[in-house]
């Protein structure tokens, strides 16, 4: 599949395009398709459901403490329909797993609950601007 389709299928199953995802395409298309091989898994359900998934990507990301990757994971959970319960029992597996460094990786990420988008320095996993 070519690049500006598959960043067309990220962009539809979670909602933005990570930038990261417009520089792969652009460097490497063949390693841009295996990564989406790979994300095709998390983004969809299987024995574990997508949202179950995503909610388990954000620990992760919390515990590399990659504050845009949260954010970037966040948006996804939200996008697979994450409740505020759901994502606060996530927060609390962050706390526990990788104590308050990981939840501070969050901080950014939780203000979309509220709807204030805590868009940051332009990392590669931010939303970035899609391909034409």
């Amino acid at each position: 599949m070519e690049p500006k389709k598959v960043i067309d299928s990220i962009e539809g199953k979670m909602g933005f395009t990570p930038e990261i995802m417009n520089m792969m395409g652009e460097m490497n298309p063949k390693l841009f398709e295996h990564y989406k091989e790979c994300d095709d898994q998390i983004q969809e359900d299987g024995a574990l459901s997508a949202k179950v998934k995503v909610l388990m990507s954000l620990a992760v990301m919390a515990a590399q403490r990659c504050e845009p990757c949260c954010e970037s994971q966040l948006r996804s959970a939200l996008n697979h329909g994450a409740t505020k319960e759901e994502i606060m029992e996530t927060m609390s597996v962050i706390f526990i797993t990788s104590g308050a460094p990981g939840v501070a990786a969050c901080r950014r990420a939780l203000k979309l609950i509220e709807g204030t988008e805590g868009y940051g320095s332009g990392h590669g996993c931010m939303p970035g601007r899609k391909r034409q």
